[in-house]
């Protein structure tokens, strides 16, 4: 079911009627607001969902790693620097 160019004329022609022709570019413009806004909190929610998809696949990663026996990276001590004794004097 489509709407053709009769109901799109009815349509516009009803609106023209109820809202008078200084109200619309207000509307069209909430709307467009309205659709910026929607786009921006649908992109913030897909990012998080990224990120905890990300933090959610190490943390699995660590946990096979451990079951395992591995020592996974985080968990290995950085190497101590050698002091040379001719610099303490």
């Amino acid at each position: 079911m489509s709407l053709g160019i009769p109901e799109i004329l009815i349509i516009a022609l009803a609106v023209l009627l109820l809202f008078g022709p200084k109200k619309i570019p207000e509307i069209a413009k909430q709307l467009g607001r309205c659709s910026y806004e929607f786009k921006k909190a649908k992109e913030n929610l897909e990012s998080e969902a990224e990120s905890i998809t990300s933090v959610v696949k190490d943390a699995e990663k660590v946990e096979r790693a451990k079951a395992e026996g591995k020592s996974t990276e985080e968990e290995k001590e950085p190497a101590k620097p050698k002091r040379d004794p001719a610099i303490d004097n």
